[in-house]
């Protein structure tokens, strides 16, 4: 997600557009179903999230209408999954715990018929959360989610970023998005500057946002989790990406323009999760 470009253009086998302007903003517009029932239903997402971002997910969630839970070890963590709606998994910092709780906490979600997330954050040359990532694409996400570089990474086809940093553009990622959606049956989110959200029969790029996204730790990890909420709601993961890249984007562009900086940019972001979609609201 970088400097903000206008509108969704929206390919899919038929060649139909995203959908009519309904409203101010037509691109939340097409997603403001998904983005009202999350407020409605308040599902409550298990985030095993990275440390350092523990603190803007749990509220970023609580702000957009959602609700947090963080446990990563594996005597807890498959346990008290099977109480929340949606699971969220990002790979940020990866602990002893987390490597040892994430495998048991997927198949207890999947089990349960839970829909759960993929971030593979940093993965490419980390030796443990590498193959990790690649284990967990059997378990069927029903949304994968990073930057171009994790993606290609995924499938093998590169070394990753430098850090959570992608080397490469979204773009470059299409055909191993692809080739994650023929493994898992599910949707891919490739953030960059213009973001890519794709299925088994759809793919839309979505050019909003800001680049104060990304100076402030924890976005990316944010959108992973506001993925999750979404897709306890939405049809189906290609919706539910679609509706969190569109809500965090948009929300970011309301941000920055309030913001005098990073730091304030990052509570301006909070207060705008709560704000797009509401009654006077953008």
């Amino acid at each position: 997600m970088a400097a903000p470009v206008p509108g969704i253009v929206t390919r899919d086998a038929a060649q139909t557009p995203l959908g009519p302007d309904l409203g101010h903003d037509p691109d939340l517009a097409a997603v403001a179903h998904v983005i009202s029932a999350v407020r409605e239903r308040a599902p409550l997402v298990h985030c095993i999230t990275a440390t350092v971002s523990m603190g803007i997910v749990a509220d970023g969630l609580l702000a957009a209408g959602a609700r947090p839970m963080m446990t990563e070890t594996e005597a807890e963590a498959p346990v008290v999954t099977t109480v929340a709606d949606a699971l969220a998994v990002n790979l940020g910092t990866l602990s002893t715990d987390a490597m040892d709780g994430i495998p048991a906490t997927v198949a207890a979600a999947v089990r349960d018929g839970r829909p759960w997330v993929l971030d593979p954050t940093a993965i490419g040359l980390a030796p443990v959360r590498t193959p990790l990532a690649r284990r967990l694409l059997d378990s069927r996400p029903v949304v994968v989610r990073g930057n171009a570089s994790e993606v290609l990474a995924l499938v093998g086809s590169g070394t990753g970023g430098r850090g959570a940093d992608s080397l490469s553009a979204p773009a470059a990622a299409d055909e191993a998005a692809r080739e994650v959606v023929r493994r898992t049956g599910g949707a891919v989110a490739v953030s960059g500057a213009t973001d890519l959200v794709l299925d088994a029969g759809r793919s839309t790029l979505v050019a909003r946002g800001t680049s104060q996204l990304t100076r402030v730790t924890g976005t990316g990890c944010l959108l992973g989790a506001l993925t999750a909420a979404c897709s306890v709601v939405a049809e189906d993961g290609f919706e539910a990406a679609l509706a969190a890249t569109v809500w965090m984007n948009v929300a970011g562009e309301l941000a920055a323009e309030r913001a005098a900086g990073p730091g304030s940019f990052r509570m301006h972001l909070l207060d705008a999760l709560d704000g797009v979609g509401a009654e006077g609201g953008r």
